[in-house]
């Protein structure tokens, strides 16, 4: 059995909806650290927060496209942005990248985006998907639901193994060790270790020992 086709993981009972992130397949994802919280050991800011290397990834890959990518042409997102992808799916991304002749001013409001967009960029997975599922299948199952919806190119960057995954509906989906060079949209081409290393920042090598 497929991950895409495996059985749906088990969820929690009364959990507050604000630990909640989002809704795949009619299902809720918590921040990962939600028992903590109603054990008072931690306060939500604590668990929902970027930790200082997502949020410097974050800040640059929107730097760059912002930089590189025609202005007045796309919107350029980054936060946890809300997607309505379908009636049992609510997702929240990283960074978001649509096209403004979707997505005009006069139809910005305070809800979830209802228009797929052009690119999708994720960040880890700081989440914990039911009380079974892993996170394989928390993300094919997001990765796919967001393809299905029209998004044109979903990219993952994974700090613990130093990976990136590159999925779109027409090719076979990639992974990677994100010293490759890659395509995010329109020419704009990222490569995660030459940027940290520029920034001096050093990673523990995958695998290594603590």
């Amino acid at each position: 059995m497929s991950i895409l086709a495996s059985p749906i993981p088990s969820t929690p009972i009364d959990i507050p909806d604000y630990l909640i992130k989002e809704v795949i397949d009619g299902y809720p994802v918590y921040y990962k650290g939600y028992r903590d919280v109603l054990k008072q050991i931690k306060t939500p800011p604590e668990i929902m927060a970027d930790g200082l290397l997502q949020a410097i990834i974050k800040s640059w890959l929107q730097s760059l496209l912002i930089r590189q990518l025609q202005p007045n042409q796309y919107w350029v997102l980054a936060g946890e942005v809300g997607a309505h992808v379908s009636h049992k799916n609510n997702m929240a991304h990283d960074l978001m990248v649509i096209d403004k002749r979707k997505l005009p001013p006069s139809e910005i409001n305070n809800r979830y985006a209802r228009v797929p967009a052009d690119l999708v960029i994720e960040i880890d997975t700081e989440v914990e998907f039911g009380t079974t599922g892993n996170m394989e299948q928390y993300v094919q199952r997001k990765t796919q639901n967001a393809l299905d919806f029209g998004v044109g190119k979903v990219v993952w960057f994974f700090t613990e193994t130093q990976k990136v995954m590159v999925a779109t509906s027409n090719t076979d989906w990639s992974i990677s060790a994100w010293n490759k060079t890659i395509d995010l949209l329109d020419g704009v081409q990222a490569n995660m270790a030459e940027y940290l290393t520029s920034e001096s920042i050093v990673l523990d090598n995958p695998g290594e020992n603590p």
